[in-house]
């Protein structure tokens, strides 16, 4: 098995009206995170759209080799397919290599697979067009075990028909890390639904985000077929601490 810190995406994903942090603040925050990956020798960092360009001209300037990934359509997925496709250009532009879509699972639920079938095929085209990494965010949390089968299918379906060869750049993730479960239910990734995903994603790479709190969730979820994991404590995890918190 590689090293832990050779799966890992250092997230950082708050915005100062949800972290009580000011606009400074947060910027250091990212900042930190960035200095920290290149030290720990983290695989990427993923922080939200409007700091990609700082983060970019931050690794250009230290010459890191840490990629940068961001998210599109965060947290609650609904945005308009327009919508997440003028998002992902920024970002592109702007230097990101990974972008997390938030698949719009409400539209799924609701049994509008067409247009979600469209967002997938859209918003894969232009990130895989422009050698970059996509991955859709499926909110196992707001699913049931039979919706997370389904809409992990539907992903591998709409990429291994459209993009044959590229599968590799094309993940599954788990979680945003933000949905509110009711009783204190896990709002990440699980085994449980980890396995599902695992065993309906064909072709395409599994990532798991939210929930993994120490080095032997780590470790059993990349037994399970992850092979990168989303966390705002990676060093942590690396170093071996156990974490409270959701993501």
């Amino acid at each position: 098995m590689k090293a832990l810190k050779n799966y890992m995406d250092s997230t950082y994903l708050k915005k100062p009206e949800q972290s009580g942090l000011s606009e400074q603040e947060t910027y250091d925050k990212v900042i930190d995170l960035c200095k920290e990956a290149i030290v720990e020798g983290f695989y990427a960092v993923m922080i939200r759209p409007e700091y990609v360009s700082i983060v970019k001209e931050f690794f250009t300037k230290y010459e890191a080799p840490t990629k940068i990934g961001t998210v599109i359509g965060f947290h609650e997925g609904t945005y308009s397919i327009e919508d997440k496709l003028a998002e992902a250009k920024k970002a592109i532009e702007d230097g990101a290599d990974d972008l997390d879509f938030v698949v719009n699972y409400e539209a799924f639920k609701k049994g509008n697979i067409d247009l979600v079938r469209k967002e997938i095929e859209d918003c894969t085209r232009l990130v895989l067009e422009n050698g970059k990494v996509a991955k859709w965010i499926i909110e196992t949390a707001a699913l049931t075990d039979k919706q997370i089968a389904d809409i992990t299918s539907l992903i591998r379906d709409v990429v291994e028909w459209n993009f044959e060869g590229k599968e590799a750049n094309v993940f599954v993730k788990s979680s945003t890390g933000f949905y509110k479960t009711e009783g204190d239910k896990p709002n990440g990734a699980t085994p449980e639904n980890i396995k599902i995903m695992a065993e309906h994603s064909g072709k395409l790479p599994v990532k798991a985000a939210g929930g993994v709190r120490s080095a032997k969730d780590a470790r059993d979820m990349i037994g399970l077929g992850v092979t990168r994991i989303g966390t705002s404590s990676a060093k942590k995890i690396c170093d071996g601490e156990k974490i409270d918190g959701s993501y």
